[in-house]
């Protein structure tokens, strides 16, 4: 699964409409009457594809999921088994489980409320926390998995196509099905092999559970099925208009957020800067170290030293920026000084790879700094940021003040993205201090304008297109 823990993260039916990826709303300043504008920014997550995936035990459905996966063969499509959302069982109930007596056939032993909300999450956007079930112990164990991010979902299980809150965010509904001896084959070898049940129990739970079940439950869910899929994986056919569809949906979900880029970039065009963008003063040091870090005969010995003495300085001028409260010490000669002292925990998030040249800067003003991890890259054909990587403190909800570094700063599309992404694990924009050695205009802009609470440092205010320079400098790669 892609998501925070290791990583990143709404239509509903096939013709539904895209919901624009930037809006503006008005709102009233109390004090003054004036109406400001803010734009609201949806990243291409927003609004998951959801393809949900149901039939028989043993049909094959996991099977086929994971071939379309691999046809695929990008990050942002990830597969959710509805197993996961088992019922924890009471000891009465444990028992008969382990006496194969339990029926897991039914729709009463999956918590589809939970399953529903945990939809509505990655349908907003938000990262959703899923349930483990072992099936050697019959019950949720104490850890989840997170998914964020994904651009489709496919959700396959034997109920996938049930419950009705579940099919009105759905985009996509298939029926996979199969021969049951096929299935109960099937069956048995899953079920040996990877839940360590014996033959003669599984048996038994097919002819006391599965088999009723499937035509009471199970078979009328192919009545709202967009697809049905005879044989499964085998049916090549099947497979290819699937994966046809997806790609359809995620170039579609592309246009959209470039064309909302494009929107903020031309309304960049007319308007000052926020007064939230902090240039940092121009001094003879400054303007010094600049000289030597942008001259080409700089030796990389040279052009690391003054780069990391200028990031340091950058990294004070951000701190600057974060809240502080009074805080009143006794000196060393017995005098009370009346200073202060930071309201919280500070972190930093390093928006790579360009943001690790500033993390020695940090080093040497914040030195047991709490750091994450975001990775951004652009799409090579269509210039989209697009995110690939994810490491946040899990407690970041909880720090006073977030500084998000990144080494050049020209669009803004991966700015954008990346405080999407600290909004979405609960960081306040207001928060948020972006700091970074160059930045452009247009960036800068688009940056404001969808989080206008958001304060950003720069060090050097460069054309709008600028190549990453430094990172390949400072990395001598």
């Amino acid at each position: 699964m892609h998501g925070a823990a290791n990583s990143v993260p709404p239509h509903a039916g096939t013709e539904a409409t895209f919901t624009e990826s930037i809006v503006l709303e008005s709102s009233v300043d109390s004090a003054d009457s004036t109406i400001t504008k803010r734009a609201h920014y949806a990243p291409p997550w927003a609004d998951v594809s959801i393809i949900g995936i149901a039939g028989s035990s043993g049909s094959g459905k996991s099977t086929l999921s994971q071939a379309i996966v691999s046809k695929l063969n990008l990050p942002w499509v990830v597969i959710l088994s509805i197993d996961s959302f088992y019922k924890s069982l009471d000891a009465e109930s444990s028992r008969k489980a382990f006496r194969n007596e339990y029926d897991f056939d039914a729709p009463d032993a999956i918590d589809f409320d939970v399953l529903v909300e945990r939809l509505r999450d990655l349908k907003a956007g938000k990262r959703a926390e899923i349930p483990v079930y072992s099936f050697e112990k019959h019950a949720r164990i104490d850890r989840t998995t997170t998914i964020y991010s994904p651009h489709v979902l496919i959700l396959e299980g034997i109920f996938a196509l049930y419950d009705q809150r579940v099919l009105e965010l759905m985009d996509m509904k298939i029926f996979c099905e199969a021969d049951a001896d096929t299935c109960l084959s099937r069956r048995i070898l899953r079920d040996v092999r990877d839940r360590g049940r014996d033959v003669e129990g599984i048996i038994k739970q097919w002819f006391s559970f599965v088999k009723p079940n499937f035509e009471k439950f199970v078979d009328p869910q192919r009545k709202v099925a967009d697809i049905i899929v005879p044989r499964g994986v085998e049916n090549r056919v099947a497979i290819t208009m699937m994966v046809q569809f997806i790609e359809q949906k995620l170039l579609e979900k592309s246009k959209h957020h470039r064309a909302a880029l494009t929107r903020l970039q031309k309304e960049a065009l007319t308007e000052p800067f926020s007064n939230k963008v902090l240039l940092m003063g121009q001094t003879p040091q400054l303007r010094g170290m600049h000289s030597i870090i942008h001259d080409i005969d700089t030796s990389s010995e040279d052009f690391i030293f003054y780069f990391d003495r200028f990031t340091a300085l950058l990294v004070e001028q951000a701190l600057n920026n974060v809240t502080f409260a009074s805080s009143t010490i006794v000196t060393p000669q017995g005098y009370k000084y009346a200073g202060l002292k930071s309201r919280g925990e500070v972190s930093a998030i390093i928006l790579l790879r360009g943001g690790a040249a500033l993390e020695a800067g940090l080093r040497r003003v914040i030195n047991d700094c709490k750091t994450g991890r975001i990775l951004i890259q652009s799409n090579v054909r269509t210039g989209e940021p697009e995110l690939h990587y994810l490491a946040l403190p899990q407690d970041i909800n909880q720090h006073e003040s977030v500084l998000l570094l990144d080494a050049q700063m020209s669009g803004g599309g991966s700015a954008l993205m990346a405080v999407q992404v600290l909004v979405d694990h609960g960081v306040d924009p207001g928060r948020i201090v972006l700091a970074t050695y160059s930045a452009g205009r247009m960036g800068l802009h688009r940056l404001t304008k969808v989080f206008p609470d958001i304060t950003v440092v720069v060090g050097n205010l460069v054309q709008d297109v600028e190549d990453r320079w430094v990172e390949k400098r400072y990395f001598r790669c």
